[in-house]
């Protein structure tokens, strides 16, 4: 039985204990019809509206293979360093849930279409850590279930359940890691980065939108311990469907330190599955893991065997596009980024964002100022992704142009994006119905000029004793009078002529 015990300090752990991870990553397809039939895959349609008697299972329908996804398949297995196989087919995993309408999944079992890759990703200090593949098969999503009247969504409480089968059938890749051992103090760290590396290659490769939000990329995180020195793996538990980059880190810690404090008090690890909860940072017993066994696995009759050749294979290579590592390292060269700078770019989700914004015609420092910097801000603010904000990159580059032309200051230029940001309309737009822009009539600046130092007359004396320091208060003046829409150096240049400087 396991024992009640408390969290063990991270620190203490690592002088007792070794981790050891196994991550399972699910990947929606961005194909425009499901696994086995030509039923629509939409997000958000209404509930049962894009499902037939093949993916609703019904008796006699017969499965039809999306040639889409078998090719994405292989071109991930190659942006992985799979080897492809020379022949491989479909397996029905035998379990019951409602969500899965057949009572079996069409998944693969013992024959993969890739295995034995790699995938090298950089940690947050620059350093690389080696991540093996295992294997990435083809198989079904199931089904979604919303449970109505429990709290936050969740089965404990709920007084029904609803089910929509929109997502059943949709296709999917599984790609599993080999377990990951050697990490040390970094495990959570690894995991975080290694899901992050392989979202970047997948959304470069435009065979998924990787959307974790809407569960179109799902990390199950499988953690055990062992103890210091051992070559043993402890038992494992897998913390099911964790949807963010942050609490793939986050659950992965947390489980190592549960272990670590059930095993020190004596008592021993259920292999099962978890829920990971992000308001508490904890995860919770769902139930008892299953075998390969408990599955009864037996190939599918339905479907004939995939059989890639050697010219298929590498025409589809010639399809990979440049590589997100690959990118980087020219990024870096081309914008003259020091490695300090790009790993700030990444690690704030920017760099698809800049490049965008500087290919709509803005230099890449102005772009990465805005992005890293303001937006990323904003972002923090509303509590979502970067590229959720409601901007486009040929905005913030138009914002900019404003800037270079002197129509807008970069106090103004804030007040643009946030209007942007609020749903007012595009950068222009907003200049004309917030009537945001540089006062650039010399009359109309004089004047105000003129008001500042005749209510300041004391500062304007100093200014014509020779002390332009002092030139800072009238220009503050001034920037005050026009609500901030004066350009400040032609108002210093404007109150110096005035005071014979």
């Amino acid at each position: 039985m396991t024992a009640v015990a408390e969290i063990m300090d991270y620190d203490e752990l690592l002088e007792r204990f070794d981790p050891v991870l196994g991550l399972e990553v699910h990947v929606e397809l961005s194909t425009a019809t499901k696994m086995f039939c030509g039923c629509a895959t939409d997000f958000g349609a209404e509930p049962n509206t894009q499902v037939c008697p093949v993916c609703l299972g019904m008796p006699g329908a017969l499965p039809v293979v999306n040639g889409t996804a078998v090719e994405s398949a292989i071109r991930i297995g190659l942006a992985l360093n799979c080897r492809v196989a020379e022949w491989c087919r479909f397996a029905r995993k035998n379990y019951f849930y409602p969500d899965m309408p057949k009572n079996f999944q069409t998944s693969q079992y013992d024959e993969p279409i890739v295995f034995d890759g790699y995938l090298d990703v950089v940690l947050d200090d620059g350093e690389t850590f080696r991540v093996e593949i295992e294997r990435a098969h083809m198989e079904e999503d199931t089904g979604k279930s919303m449970h109505v009247g429990g709290a936050a969504g969740r089965i404990h409480g709920a007084e029904h359940t609803l089910m929509d089968y929109n997502r059943a059938g949709v296709p999917l890749i599984e790609i599993v890691t080999k377990p990951i051992v050697g990490a040390g103090e970094r495990a959570p760290e690894v995991a975080r980065a290694y899901v992050t590396a392989l979202r970047d290659l997948l959304r470069s490769m435009r065979v998924s939108d990787v959307r974790m939000d809407q569960g179109s990329l799902r990390c199950d995180a499988n953690v055990s311990l062992s103890p210091k020195g051992s070559a043993e793996f402890g038992t494992r538990t897998e913390t099911k469907n964790v949807n963010s980059l942050r609490s793939v880190e986050r659950a992965v810690r947390y489980e190592m330190r549960r272990h670590a404090g059930v095993l020190t008090a004596g008592g021993t690890i259920v292999q099962e599955t978890r829920h990971f909860d992000e308001s508490t940072a904890s995860t919770s017993a769902g139930r008892p893991k299953e075998t390969a066994e408990d599955y009864r696995y037996f190939p599918e009759p339905d479907l004939v065997p995939i059989a890639p050749s050697n010219e298929w294979i590498e025409q589809l290579r010639e399809t990979l596009p440049e590589l997100p590592w690959e990118r980087r390292k020219r990024v870096q060269q081309d914008w003259q980024l020091s490695d300090e700078e790009l790993r700030d770019l990444v690690n704030a989700g920017a760099l698809d964002l800049v490049a965008a914004t500087v290919d709509a015609g803005a230099s890449p420092a102005e772009a990465r100022s805005w992005w890293v910097a303001y937006l990323s801000q904003q972002a923090n603010t509303q509590g979502v992704e970067l590229e959720a904000l409601a901007i486009t990159p040929e905005q913030v580059a138009r914002v900019i142009e404003l800037v270079s032309e002197g129509k807008l200051t970069h106090k103004l230029a804030r007040q643009v994006v946030d209007g942007v940001l609020a749903g007012k309309g595009d950068p222009d737009e907003v200049v004309a119905t917030e009537g945001i822009e540089v006062v650039s009539d010399d009359s109309a600046l004089q004047a105000a000029v003129d008001e500042a130092l005749a209510a300041q007359p004391d500062v304007a004396d100093k200014i014509r004793g020779g002390k332009v320091q002092a030139a800072g208060a009238v220009v503050g003046a001034v920037m005050k009078a026009t609500q901030g829409q004066a350009d400040a150096k032609r108002v210093r240049e404007l109150v110096l002529a005035a005071c014979g400087q």
